[in-house]
């Protein structure tokens, strides 16, 4: 009898890789899971990260360890994860700027779609127009007033360039037809602090980092971007409601990992976050924040990913925004 020697090296190596997969799959997690957040700590990403790594690893058994990874809206981190492990104890934690990257930043080390999958999404939360109240505007039509008496000399922050905040700041400007100078921070805390010292005019920022201030009184909130009103600031308008149409943004969190993640431990990633995303304790935390669980299948959570996308590289083009 003869062989095909080529072919039976093939099969002894698909069924070795295989046999690893199997064992691979069945001891996860065996390690602390790292959860990567683009953002600084304190940041609406960062606070459901932390939410939800912590149920997380109750029901796991292992640690979540969030670390915080900030800079270029997001793509650094994004990168690394992209190049990291492939056994699913590295994930990325991002929020919607995820989608909007591709779109400004050309020459990415990592390809958004073949690199990374969707794990779930997490949260959506609203993002707030908040001013110092020393600004003494009451509404987003002062703010536009006062963006339009003087073009272009009015600014604004964001988490970084390319990120869920500096996004709808620009679908904002788009709708509100203003003229302002866009500054990028390395997360949400470091453009609130800017914003309360009166150096920066406005900030749509999420509302997870900035409740507590608005109710402290050191933030005046002008607008929500959310289609509707969030319960917890029932009295503040949505930008739609202040009379700019189709200026809506919804900015969500969710899970990623590198594609090459084994699909059962892909699934058993999407399981336990959804496990957690359904404990009472955890949507009181997310609800007191602002935010609302959005748990989605795998596939769900991909097609979402690409709707995104394409929405983003339409705002992108219609501002002309690119990487600074």
């Amino acid at each position: 009898m003869r062989f095909n020697v080529p072919v039976l090296i093939a099969a002894l190596a698909s069924t070795v890789a295989l046999t690893s997969a199997s064992a691979q799959t069945a001891s996860f997690p065996s390690k602390p899971i790292r959860f990567m957040v683009p953002f600084t700590a304190g940041s609406g990403t960062d606070i459901i990260a932390r939410t939800v790594g912590e149920a997380m690893s109750k029901s796991l058994g292992q640690p979540v360890v969030v670390e915080n990874r900030p800079g270029a809206g997001g793509t650094i981190a994004a990168a690394q994860v992209a190049k990291g492990e492939a056994d699913g104890h590295l994930v990325l934690i991002h929020s919607s700027g995820h989608a909007l990257n591709p779109a400004i930043y050309p020459n990415l080390s990592y390809d958004t779609l073949k690199d990374l999958t969707g794990i779930t999404a997490l949260a959506s939360l609203p993002n707030v127009m908040v001013v110092s109240p020393a600004r003494g505007w009451k509404s987003v039509n002062d703010a536009i007033a006062a963006a339009k008496a003087k073009p272009g000399a009015l600014n604004y922050a964001s988490a970084g360039t390319g990120s869920a905040t500096h996004l709808n700041a620009e679908k904002f400007k788009l709708r509100a037809g203003i003229d302002a100078v866009h500054i990028p921070f390395k997360g949400t805390p470091e453009a609130v602090t800017e914003i309360i010292g009166g150096r920066i005019d406005w900030f749509f920022a999420p509302l997870a980092s900035t409740l507590p201030l608005i109710r402290e009184g050191k933030l005046q909130a002008l607008a929500v971007s959310t289609p509707t009103r969030t319960p917890a600031l029932p009295d503040i308008p949505t930008t739609v409601e202040a009379g700019l149409a189709d200026s809506s943004y919804v900015f969500w969190v969710g899970m990623i990992a590198p594609s090459g993640v084994p699909a059962a431990i892909q699934q058993r990633l999407n399981d336990e976050a959804r496990k957690a995303l359904a404990s009472p304790e955890v949507r009181e935390r997310m609800a007191r924040a602002g935010a609302d669980a959005l748990p989605m299948s795998i596939t769900e959570f991909n097609a979402f990913i690409r709707a995104e996308m394409e929405s983003a590289a339409q705002i992108a083009k219609a501002a002309n925004l690119k990487a600074q």
